[in-house]
């Protein structure tokens, strides 16, 4: 049982250092405020644990046995991403020039922090299909199938909010030099860039 515990928490760091829209999302927030940075990383989590109860129940086979459903997850994801990244670049466009309020952008970025990292990770349909195929493999023979997969789900979701609570910390740590508005207006630029990439590669693939 540990051994499967501490694989299971290896994978769930492998799974957690790809790079992926939810880690682009989650430094972009992180350069606003440390507080919006972490209601990205409790949003996304969010998505994960419920795609891990979903997968519990057998519901996301539905969704990777039909192809339609499984398009139009694919088309709402992409074009969540590229909303995304539209308004990261508009977000450095629109501040190119002008000093950055860092206290009323973290102000106003609370819920839809929250809500951003959230709605990034349900609309993404790989994280359902990955779930469905990634829990199972670390029941235990003889376990209850459900409560185990559920707890499992919870795990992981709690494992990443460490994981990715390390990066809003590494931000807030440069913090001085990410504020500049060069920089930080680059690295929106960056970030943004890689959201419509990622947004229009959803949207292709088959």
């Amino acid at each position: 049982m540990l051994s499967t515990l501490l694989a299971f928490l290896g994978a769930c760091t492998l799974i957690a250092a790809s790079p992926g829209p939810s880690t682009v999302l989650i430094i972009r927030e992180s350069l606003r405020s440390r507080r919006s940075g972490l209601l990205t990383v409790l949003g996304n989590e969010t998505g994960v644990f419920v795609w891990g109860v979903v997968a519990a129940f057998g519901l996301t086979a539905l969704l990777a046995a039909s192809e339609l459903a499984y398009d139009v997850m694919r088309i709402v994801g992409a074009i969540v991403l590229v909303v995304f990244g539209a308004q990261t670049l508009w977000q450095a466009r629109r501040t190119k020039g002008q000093p950055e309020n860092v206290g009323e952008a973290a102000e106003k970025s609370g819920w839809a922090s929250y809500r951003g990292g959230l709605l990034l990770n349900l609309a993404n349909p790989k994280a359902a299909i990955f779930a469905m195929s990634f829990l199972p493999q670390f029941v235990p023979e003889g376990a209850p199938h459900l409560p185990t997969m559920v707890g499992l789900a919870a795990l992981w979701a709690v494992h990443e909010i460490g994981y990715y609570g390390l990066y809003v910390w590494f931000v807030g740590r440069m913090r001085a030099v990410l504020s500049r508005a060069g920089v930080r207006r680059r690295l929106e630029q960056v970030s943004g860039g890689v959201l419509l990439l990622l947004g229009a590669r959803l949207a292709l693939e088959s």
